[in-house]
């Protein structure tokens, strides 16, 4: 955590688990803070991850397990064929249209998140094989898994900006609030 994530109210238990994924998607769009698009789209190490690809799988998932709650198909169904586009920007795409796609996601994450009657309601996971057989997840897990994914990716962000020219975490969110850092 690079940022400090406020304590929640008491008892605002939706809030708090909001804010910390919240906080996990700073950490990726800071990390595409002043690139060029050629620089969120090259991979600057032995991986095929680039920025522009994080950003991309980030939102998808975010959508996907918001989806799935509602007992909705996905937005973008994936699969053997076309997963490897949910880590690559492709055809029109662009480091804009994937922030802004992000945060209409986000926007109905925090919606549904909030609206929800309870963080216990449980919804069944798809019958992919990589699921349990009738497995159920609560809306909580879902927040707490968007919180996991998030941060995963935000880490792998990390070092994929520090590799492509020296700028840090610290020196992204000092940049980001019109400062330095250091």
């Amino acid at each position: 955590m690079v940022k400090h994530v406020p304590a929640e109210a008491h008892g605002d238990e939706r809030g708090a688990l909001l804010a910390f994924i919240e906080e996990q998607r700073g950490g990726i769009r800071r990390a595409l803070l002043g690139l060029t698009e050629e620089q969120a789209r090259s991979r600057p190490s032995a991986s095929e991850l680039s920025l522009g690809g994080l950003l991309k799988h980030v939102a998808e998932v975010e959508q996907t397990w918001i989806a799935r709650a509602r007992q909705e198909p996905p937005a973008v169904r994936r699969d053997a064929s076309n997963w490897h586009e949910s880590f690559q920007l492709v055809g029109e795409e662009t480091v804009a249209s994937q922030l802004a796609y992000w945060e209409q996601v986000a926007a109905e994450t925090e919606k549904f998140i909030r609206s929800a009657p309870s963080l216990d309601d449980t919804f069944p996971l798809p019958p992919d094989p990589w699921f349990p057989p009738e497995g159920r997840v609560s809306l909580r897990w879902v927040c707490l898994h968007l919180i996991r994914e998030t941060a995963r990716h935000a880490g792998h962000a990390d070092i994929i900006r520090e590799a492509l020219d020296g700028s840090t975490a610290f020196e992204l969110v000092a940049r980001e609030q019109g400062g330095s850092w250091g």
